[in-house]
């Protein structure tokens, strides 16, 4: 990829790979902005998430404009129309500076015979604006930016909140951070932040948590190299806090890349005896790698499919975190690609594979032992009805409340919806392996 690639041109690479290649946008974006100055990258990334977020209204809206479909071979001049919608639309670049960069950017993708196509699309939306934006208003995918299927999903499951869920899902997530508390106290880090000239605020649910007013790179954060603070969502924060590992104890973190909890149960007590950080791919493995290396902490990082226990030495485990494989509804917020990749048909097969990691880690559980569950879906069939299938299989497991003054009680478990508190849509049910009595 040339230097001179724009990055208007490299959003409508990295969407169309979303769109017409099903790849995930954090494959797709790196790869498409990798020549990028800084400047442009963020563009880019504004214009890659911002079309993604609104792409069924952008969708609604393209195919008002446009006479006919691409072909899968020019996706990336239908992502760059979508992103020129989505510019006039919602950002505050002059329409002037807008229409020219667009059209210039057919250059870059090396398609300049569609210059005057663009050109026309484009200016077409700005006359017709009111009249498009207020057809999108009447169908209930466009309105909402997302599938059909999602859609009826939740009003089925959350019938009270869907409509806030769907809300809630298109905002711009905070970014939040977690103190690594061996090191810096929150009180402290928050003095570093005021002398970076960086606006936060504390958590009043978790001990560890702060919320950026703003976000920035990692780069100027005080201390992130060193490893006194990682960028973490409060929702996934929950999963250390509600294990409760204590020294001495052997712990698996069942399902571990990137590793954002390993470390978080090491921040929270470090005098366990081991932590083993499974993960089935050997690439997510080294993301662990470079966690733990970063925050200078230590854990036993293997290959192996948690659904099985083939890699297993054996040695039973006091808790074990399953942080499963799952539909990633929880989280659309922060990945907007996800209302593109996902289909109704993976739930069932995603809940198949969440059952077994549950059976298999079971089995490696001590008398006694914790076993937390945890996804970041918002979908029953992942999480509540999931824990109910496992307690009526298996009698020694036993439901341990979980109780907080936010979210909302399941039965067995604990549901955070999709912004709720300001936090991504999390799932979790911790269970007790209590010894049963002869018969």
């Amino acid at each position: 990829m040339s230097s001179s690639w724009g990055p208007r041109a490299a959003a409508a690479r990295a969407v169309a790979g979303v769109v017409f290649q099903h790849r995930s946008l954090s494959a797709t974006l790196p790869q498409a902005t990798q020549s990028l100055e800084p400047s442009d990258r963020a563009l880019a990334q504004e214009i890659s998430y911002g079309v993604l977020r609104n792409f069924f209204q952008l969708e609604a809206i393209g195919g008002k404009l446009l006479k006919r479909p691409f072909k899968k071979k020019d996706g990336d001049l239908y992502a760059l129309i979508l992103g020129g919608i989505y510019q006039l639309n919602f950002m505050r670049t002059p329409p002037h500076a807008i229409l020219s960069e667009t059209v210039n950017a057919t250059r870059h993708l090396r398609k300049e015979w569609a210059r005057g196509l663009v050109n026309a699309v484009l200016r077409r939306f700005q006359r017709e604006h009111n009249e498009l934006i207020k057809n999108t208003e009447q169908n209930l995918t466009a309105k909402t930016n997302h599938p059909d299927w999602i859609i009826k999903h939740l009003q089925h499951a959350w019938p009270d909140q869907w409509e806030q869920i769907l809300v809630n899902n298109n905002q711009r997530p905070p970014m939040t951070l977690r103190v690594n508390l061996q090191k810096v106290s929150r009180e402290q880090y928050m003095e570093q932040l005021a002398e970076s000239r960086i606006e936060a605020a504390i958590s009043v649910h978790s001990p560890a948590t702060i919320t950026l007013n703003k976000g920035v790179s990692v780069s100027i954060l005080p201390g992130f190299e060193s490893g006194d603070v990682s960028v973490q969502d409060e929702a996934p924060q929950q999963a250390a806090i509600l294990l409760e590992p204590q020294p001495n104890e052997r712990i698996l973190d069942a399902c571990a890349a990137p590793g954002g909890k390993t470390a978080h149960i090491l921040e929270t007590a470090p005098e366990i005896e081991e932590i083993v950080a499974l993960d089935i791919e050997a690439d997510r493995l080294k993301r662990i790698e470079e966690n733990m290396e970063r925050l200078g902490i230590t854990a036993t990082i293997t290959q192996g499919d948690a659904s099985n226990q083939e890699w297993w030495d054996g040695k039973l485990f006091d808790r074990i975190l399953v942080d499963a494989p799952c539909s990633a509804t929880g989280v659309i917020r922060r990945n907007p690609d996800i209302k593109l990749l996902r289909r109704k048909e993976d739930i069932p097969a995603l809940a198949a594979t969440q059952y077994d990691i549950l059976e298999s880690c079971w089995g490696m559980l001590k008398q006694g032992g914790t076993l937390l569950y945890a996804t970041c879906s918002i979908f029953p069939e992942e999480n509540e009805e999931q824990v109910q299938k496992f307690l009526g299989a298996h009698p020694e497991a036993s439901p341990h409340n979980i109780e907080a003054d936010w979210g909302q009680s399941t039965g067995a478990g604990w549901q955070l919806l999709s912004g709720d508190n300001g936090v991504d849509g999390f799932y979790y049910a911790r269970l007790l392996k209590q010894e049963l009595p002869d018969t």
